[in-house]
C-alpha cells in the first residue's frame, strides 16, 4: 500500500509545493487548508503521517494534534512560522515526531519526513528490539540483558515498550502518563512515574551502555544503548 500523507497548510502555494515534492518521492499527498477540512479527510482516509501547520485560519494545529493522537498513533511533523521555545516544547508535549520552522529547506523537510516514516514503520512492525546488551521481545514480553532474563513489573515493561517504539524522541512526563496510564483510567502522578523510570533504568543497566537519558526540563529519551 502506498504511503499517504495529509498536508494541513493554509498557504495554497506552499501546500501545493509540498504535495508536488511528496509525489516525486512516490508518496500520495492529501491537501487540507484548515482544521475542519482536515477532520473530514481524517474520517475518510488512513494516513501514515500528518504534516501540520500550527497556525490555521479556523483553529490551532495543537488542538487538532491532541484530538487526533488520542484516537490513533499517526505521527505528526509540525510546521510553524515562530521559532519560539515554548511553542516547540508544547509541540513535543503533544507527541510531535519532529518540528520545523519556516522558512525551511524543502529538501531537509523531505528527509525529516522519510526519517519519521522509517522510524515509525520499523517500530510498529518490530517484534524483538535489541540495543547494546539488551533484548526486548515485545510480543512475548520477555526482556534479557546479556542473555539473562530481566524481571520487570507490568508497568515497567509498558514504559520500556513505549521507549522502544519511540526511540530517539523526547518523551515528556505528560506523554508517558497518557500513553501508559491514562488509557487504563488509573491515576498516577509524576513522582510515581519518576520512580518507575528509575527502577527500570537500574534493572536494565549493564555498566557499559546508556539506555534512558533524562532531558532536564522536558522528560526522557531512549538513546538505544549508546556508550
Amino acid at each position: 500500500m502506498q504511503t499517504q500523507i495529509l498536508v494541513i497548510e493554509d498557504d495554497e502555494l506552499l501546500n501545493s509545493g509540498l504535495c508536488y515534492h511528496l509525489q516525486k518521492r512516490g508518496i500520495t499527498p492529501f491537501s487540507a487548508y484548515g482544521i475542519e477540512e482536515a477532520k473530514s479527510l481524517l474520517t475518510q482516509e488512513h494516513f501514515d503521517l500528518i504534516l501540520l501547520d500550527v497556525n490555521l485560519p479556523d483553529g490551532n494545529g495543537f488542538d487538532l494534534a491532541r484530538e487526533t493522537i488520542s484516537r490513533s498513533n499517526v505521527p505528526f511533523v509540525f510546521l510553524t512560522a515562530h521559532n519560539l521555545e515554548e511553542e516547540i516544547i508544547q509541540g513535543l508535549r503533544f507527541g510531535a515526531d519532529d518540528y520545523i520552522v519556516k522558512p525551511f529547506s524543502v529538501k531537509v523537510l523531505m528527509e525529516k519526513i522519510q526519517t519519521v516514516l522509517r522510524r515509525c514503520s520499523g517500530a510498529q512492525g518490530q517484534k524483538v528490539y535489541t540495543a547494546g546488551s539488551l533484548s526486548v521481545d515485545l510480543e512475548n514480553r520477555i526482556v534479557k540483558s546479556r542473555g539473562n532474563v530481566v524481571s520487570l513489573t507490568p508497568t515497567e515493561f509498558e514504559i520500556l515498550e513505549v521507549f522502544c517504539r519511540n526511540r530517539d524522541q523526547i518523551l515528556t512526563k505528560d506523554i508517558l502518563l497518557e500513553k501508559i496510564w491514562d488509557r487504563k483510567e488509573n491515576y498516577v502522578n509524576e513522582h510515581t512515574l519518576s520512580l518507575n523510570v528509575s527502577r527500570l533504568r537500574n534493572k536494565i543497566a549493564d555498566g557499559e551502555h546508556e539506555y534512558i537519558k533524562t532531558i532536564y526540563g522536558l522528560g526522557y529519551k531512549w538513546v538505544g544503548g549508546r556508550k
